[in-house]
């Protein structure tokens, strides 16, 4: 049945409307609209919200489809109330050249849970020695506009000046991770207290803002965008905070679980808290969710990264950095930002949807609730709460902070230009 008549839906968080999507379109939203040969969604009152974006995901394939693949990613996506990711180029081989970037997006297109939108490398093999092919991937099928090393930084002024000045030319963004790579040498946790009592090197703070202090510097010297990745410390919030106030064209991301979680937790020694960038101290989560509300921090990103089982559950110093996001980041942003009154669900709407559709230019994506608009949609049970159970998750890969943690929030449908991929909180 090609029409849908969602009913009594809050939008944006707003008065309860009914959403009538007629193909991939929505047709009309307002009151008391005709359910006439339409399939009935009865909202009750739940939130809806244009159809997420991620700006940072990992997918993993090609080559390590034992953490996770593109179906299974963008499943998991699904489930989280994603419409679109974008994959990042860490893959084997490394996503620096047309063919591979094409590759992903064909599969994202052949699975169709999700559009899948490849991010490619900004050097060949993310070497950091030579840039890599970035106009041949722009003018791909897969018209990639995102590019980035992440996982490593590119950390020669020169080759990220030279990257800046060539996307210029198409419009294009660099997208950072910030990290000084001499200085975080042995680095197993945020360097700080609870490093110093537990033994383990230290990360510091500096290792992130002195590569983001230089970039936005590069960038408004070429006039060229960039994007810092995964920002996590007071200090770098203060540095792009004084670059927008310059006018400089940067814009910034913060992961979910930067915004929840503390260094304090890695006193568990469990390594399901080892993340690059490490989890940092309560300032610095308190300073992120206040820069996220303000704008400074323009995007809530996930960094989803998945690890199978034997490269996580291990002892601290052998085990592979990150976590799984996509199904539990509006949740955690749910408790760490509407629940604590620092946004509403339209800023919501704006973090995660419109801001990183825009930066990353997500065709479709990012678009307001209203007549003619795609129908790329998502819908909230806000008033839900229950434990995180990894064993329910759509992604291939297990390794959640969360589990066994209370949260707030369930994505119960999500659309697809019409299309429902999630109903009820199973996947079609």
């Amino acid at each position: 049945m090609s029409k849908i008549l969602i009913r009594g839906a809050k939008v944006l968080g707003g008065a309860p409307q009914d959403v009538l999507i007629d193909g991939g379109t929505i047709a009309e939203v307002g009151e008391d609209l005709s359910a006439e040969g339409a399939q009935v969604v009865e909202a009750g009152g739940k939130v809806l919200l244009p159809g997420l974006v991620d700006l940072h995901t990992h997918l993993r394939e090609p080559g390590r489809e034992d953490s996770e693949t593109v179906l299974t990613g963008t499943r998991a996506a699904a489930s989280g109330g994603y419409t679109a990711v974008f994959a990042m180029a860490n893959t084997f081989p490394v996503a620096d050249t047309a063919g591979v970037v094409e590759q992903v997006w064909r599969l994202g297109q052949e699975h169709g849970y999700c559009d899948v939108q490849p991010i490619g490398a900004v050097t060949v093999g993310l070497e950091g020695k030579k840039l890599a092919e970035l106009g041949a991937m722009h003018e791909s099928a897969a018209g990639v506009t995102v590019f980035s090393d992440d996982g490593k930084c590119v950390d020669d002024a020169v080759i990220m000046r030279r990257a800046l000045e060539y996307v210029k030319a198409f419009g294009g963004v660099v997208a950072q991770h910030a990290q000084e790579p001499r200085l975080t040498e042995g680095a197993q946790m945020n360097e700080g207290v609870v490093s110093a009592e537990l033994g383990l090197g230290g990360w510091p703070a500096v290792a992130e803002e002195s590569i983001i202090a230089r970039d936005v510097l590069l960038a408004d010297h070429v006039g060229s965008r960039v994007h810092i990745c995964h920002l996590s410390t007071a200090g770098s919030v203060e540095i792009v905070r004084w670059a927008k106030s310059r006018g400089i064209q940067v814009t910034a991301e913060v992961t979910p679980h930067h915004l929840l979680l503390t260094d304090e937790l890695v006193r568990t020694y469990n390594p399901v808290y080892k993340v690059n960038p490490p989890l940092r101290t309560e300032r610095d989560v308190l300073a992120l969710r206040e820069a996220l509300a303000d704008g400074t921090i323009d995007i809530v990103a996930t960094d989803h990264a998945p690890h199978p089982h034997e490269d996580k559950d291990c002892e601290w110093a052998a085990a592979a950095m990150g976590m799984v996001g996509l199904e539990t980041a509006l949740s955690v942003v749910q408790e760490t930002m509407v629940d604590t009154g620092l946004l509403d669900w339209a800023g919501v709407a704006d973090r995660m949807s419109f801001k990183p559709a825009r930066i990353g230019r997500a065709s479709g994506h990012g678009r307001p609730v209203s007549a003619g608009e795609p129908a790329n949609l998502t819908l909230v049970d806000t008033e839900y709460r229950g434990q995180v159970d990894p064993a329910g998750f759509a992604s291939r890969s297990r390794n959640t902070p969360y589990q066994g943690r209370e949260l707030p929030g369930r994505v119960t449908h999500t659309w697809l230009r019409g299309k429902a991929t999630l109903v009820d909180g199973k996947l079609t």
